[in-house]
């Protein structure tokens, strides 16, 4: 992998981890095109990109990450429970699943789910506009929702967004209990990865690795506070819309 390639893959997570669109699908296509090949140790790579995708959390919500911040933790780790417990015991028919047929699937159900999650969007059901006023019941809810991201193509942000809004929170608070919830999750998921491929770093230009986890930092940064904004004037449509025509390209390439 050269840095041509490095900065395009980084840009990709950075920009599609945190939204609703399946950061995978894009990998894919993206990786297809440029010729990065799915071996090992472009997969510790993707570890670097993905740390620093996880840093851009704590940078954009560092003063959540504090003592005072306890309960809504406790909230955002019965959140993070279900995904560890089903991706533990099911890792290895999860790895079945994989198929660019179905992340395409995947793709254009999560499309139209948010298209008919609009559809039927109430502001006085969806009463809930700060993380802090999650309970624990929607916890649960946004985290039972969130084992469908172990499906290809499914994405995690989708599926945590969809059960947020699902239980009640508007729009721009299922937004940020997505990103926070990110935090474990994918600390965990970027750990295990790590632990597979950590000898594959030894054959990884570090330059390399530095600009991937540089530009990956600020992409993933600056989309979260974008999404946000976007949020406040427009609807997830664009999403499903998106995620819907994105998913039937998939099917055309592959």
């Amino acid at each position: 992998m050269d840095i041509f390639q490095s900065i395009i893959l980084s840009i990709i997570e950075g920009f599609t981890e945190f939204l609703p669109i399946s950061s995978t699908g894009h990998m894919i296509v993206v990786s297809k095109f440029i010729g990065v090949a799915q071996s090992d140790t472009n997969k510790a790579f993707e570890v670097i990109i993905q740390l620093a995708a996880i840093l851009a959390v704590v940078a954009n919500y560092k003063e959540k990450f504090t003592l005072k911040h306890m309960e809504l933790w406790k909230k955002v780790f019965i959140a993070f429970l279900p995904i560890a417990i089903v991706g533990f015991l099911f890792s290895h028919q999860i790895k079945a699943l994989f198929s660019v047929k179905i992340v395409a699937i995947m793709f254009i159900v999560g499309g139209v789910v948010f298209l008919v999650q609009e559809y039927f969007y109430n502001k006085t059901f969806h009463d809930t506009k700060d993380v802090e006023n999650v309970t624990y019941k929607q916890a649960s809810i946004i985290g039972i929702a969130q084992v469908f991201a172990l499906i290809p193509g499914t994405s995690r942000a989708g599926s945590t967004i969809v059960g947020a809004l699902l239980s009640g929170l508007d729009r721009k608070a299922a937004a940020e209990f997505s990103f926070l919830l990110a935090f474990p999750v994918m600390l965990a998921a970027s750990g295990y990865d790590f632990l597979k491929h950590y000898h594959e770093f030894s054959n990884q230009n570090f330059v390399v690795l530095a600009v991937g986890f540089v530009v990956a930092f600020i992409v993933a940064f600056l989309t979260m506070k974008l999404f946000i904004k976007f949020l406040e004037k427009f609807t997830f449509n664009f999403f499903g819309i998106y995620r819907i025509l994105f998913g039937i390209l998939l099917l055309y390439i592959f």
